[in-house]
């Protein structure tokens, strides 16, 4: 079987379908149109399968213990009224429902949800009032506030009460997505929405998260650069090293013989395998104080385990912060996963359902007792480009894997003792693959243009700028009413919500060109001017990906108009060939596994 050079990767040329490029491979991680090994045959078998889905269950991990250590971290000893292990189960196991219901009838995207940092800072800014704190201690000419630790200080119950209260925000948020999707909200925004719109928030999301990584990464910097120097070496440096999928049997001397990129497939898996069994042997696993705790092995999660969301003035503020960051953050993400994958981008219907049900999963978690909601999460999103490998089968197993553990909070609490430099370490490179694609889809719009340049420049800086802003300003900000306090602080400190409103707002308000903005001839959407150069047979084969399953499909007809937003246009509901696509037909975005490749698949590749 003819192979590509281990040093290059073949890529689809943007302009013309026959004519092809070889770029070096860290392109292919850069630039979401290139095409991966895995992007010809079937579906991958379970045990790879399994495997897939445990790296994805480890990048998880990272977000879900750096987001609440990170919520948790000032929290005086024997504030909570519950064991840190079962709020991460409560939160695991909203997860595992959202990212089932998700990939099943929401956008139909390989996307795993998450504790997204978009909920941190409002949770963080409705939480820093409500503490007892001390006065003010000077030093360098700054000012530090203490926790309260005298007698007349109710630091248990004020606690308690803001934990409740950011509950009651997440379960507002979720709400409010599920309206959003509901009345078509995409469907309104996606037209006005070009690539100067995404890259920014692209770029934004994978430098947001840069404090927290260093922080985490800053408990040992060598454990932390031996992570990354091997997840790097695995994914790029051996990425293209084909091993057969059974080493120990004779070599078959068949041309359709498969052989498995393993390094690559397993880059997250074997850096944190090793370096976790590293630090075990130095004594260095140690789980952080916010999160041990005694916990059950079996817990059935269920709404008012504790007590109710606490439903206030602030807690709404804050949710309706959180519903806009991540509403944001999550259309990103669906963009950036169908252009990893090749596909077009998400058509309205699919945003909206892909909402509805994020918000259904945060509504469930704040009920749960969790003060994080969930979204889609671009680390994962990043890992998907790292491994070049997206199946809807690896999703659900995700998902069913989320819930079993969320049963469990005793387990739960094994995902505590990975190593803090590896959660910023899986973070770091993640996040950074995240940013690569943020710049890669420049090239879809004249960034040579005066326009583009201020437009990007603008929206990038000022995402960063503002956040950093108030969080080092000397007097908060303060308009005498506490709840739009909490409004404007939250949403002046969300980098991506700030890249997406003010790429948006500039986008749509400078005058400029369909080619200059990078929008195809009529066509909106982001990426419009690639798509109008595939076949139009391909197109077609590849939106059915977005379709909603056919025993779900033919209850659309009863839905009502309102709310028809939901469903496909009639005349997308499929080819002229198919039909609509049902689950198991397409349900695999990872091909590669499920049928022996032909020898001549890349040359296949080449004609399609």
């Amino acid at each position: 079987m003819s192979r590509s050079p281990p040093n290059a990767i073949q890529l689809r040329s943007v302009g013309s379908r026959s004519t092809m490029v070889s770029l070096p491979q860290l392109s292919a991680v850069q630039n979401p149109s290139s095409h991966s090994w895995t992007s010809l045959c079937g579906s991958p078998p379970w045990g790879l399968s399994c495997l897939l889905a445990l790296q994805h269950i480890l990048v998880l991990a990272s977000l879900l213990c750096a987001s609440h250590l990170l919520l948790l971290q000032s929290l005086p000893a024997g504030g909570l009224s519950s064991s840190p292990a079962q709020l991460l189960a409560s939160s695991l196991f909203s997860c595992g429902v959202s990212t089932a219901l998700q990939t099943w009838m929401g956008s139909r995207l390989p996307l795993i949800q998450a504790p997204s940092l978009e909920f941190l800072i409002p949770g963080l800014v409705l939480t820093s009032q409500k503490l007892p704190l001390t006065t003010r201690t000077p030093g360098n000419s700054s000012l530090v506030l203490r926790l309260c630790g005298g007698p007349g200080c109710h630091g248990l119950e004020l606690w308690n009460t803001s934990l409740r209260e950011v509950s009651g925000a997440v379960v507002v948020s979720g709400l409010l997505q599920v309206t959003l999707g509901l009345f078509g909200g995409p469907g309104h925004l996606l037209p006005h929405c070009g690539p100067l719109v995404l890259a920014p928030s692209l770029i934004v999301a994978g430098l947001s998260a840069h404090r927290e990584v260093a922080l985490f990464c800053s408990a040992h910097w060598g454990l932390a650069s031996l992570l990354i120097l091997l997840m790097v070496v695995c994914s790029q440096h051996l990425g293209s090293r084909l091993l057969p999928p059974h080493p120990w049997r004779p070599a078959s001397t068949s041309p359709t013989h498969t052989h498995i990129p393993v390094f690559r497939l397993l880059s997250v898996l074997i850096p944190v395998a090793c370096v976790w069994i590293i630090s075990a042997l130095l004594g260095l696993s140690i789980i952080p104080r916010e999160l041990s705790a005694e916990a059950p092995w079996f817990w059935l999660p269920h709404p008012a385990e504790w007590d109710w969301p606490l439903l206030t003035p602030r807690a709404l503020a804050a949710g309706i912060s959180m519903a806009l960051a991540a509403s944001t953050s999550s259309l990103g993400c669906y963009a950036l996963c169908g252009q990893l994958l090749h596909l077009p981008s998400p058509p309205p219907h699919a945003c909206s359902r892909g909402l509805s049900l994020e918000g259904l999963g945060s509504v469930l978690a704040g009920l749960l007792g969790s003060p994080m909601g969930t979204a889609s999460s671009f680390p994962n999103v990043g890992t998907v480009s790292l491994l070049q490998a997206g199946s809807r089968r690896v999703a659900h197993l995700v998902g069913l894997l989320c819930v079993a553990l969320g049963l469990s909070p005793r387990l739960v609490q094994l995902l505590t003792t990975i190593p803090l430099p590896v959660l910023g370490g899986v973070l770091g490179v993640t996040q950074a693959v995240v940013l690569s694609t943020g710049f890669s889809s420049f090239h879809l719009a004249d960034i040579d243009s005066g326009r583009n340049v201020f437009i990007v420049g603008f929206s990038i800086f000022m995402a960063l700028l503002l956040p950093r802003w108030f969080r080092e300003a000397p007097v908060l900000l303060s308009t005498g009413w506490s709840p739009l306090d909490v409004l404007l602080r939250s949403l002046l400190t969300e980098p991506i919500f700030l890249a997406g409103l003010l790429g948006f707002f500039l986008e749509n308000t400078i005058p400029g060109t369909q080619l200059e903005r990078g929008l195809g001839q009529g066509l909106p959407s982001s990426f419009t001017a690639q798509e109008v150069r595939m076949p139009q047979k391909s197109r077609d084969k590849a939106a059915q990906e977005y379709e909603l399953p056919f025993s779900i499909q033919n209850l659309c007809p009863c839905i009502p108009q309102p709310l028809r937003c939901l469903c496909p246009l009639p005349e997308d509901s499929g080819n002229e060939e198919g039909g609509p696509s049902e689950p198991g037909e397409t349900a695999d975005l990872l091909p590669g596994f499920g049928e022996q490749c032909p020898g001549s698949s890349r040359e296949e590749l080449r004609s399609q």
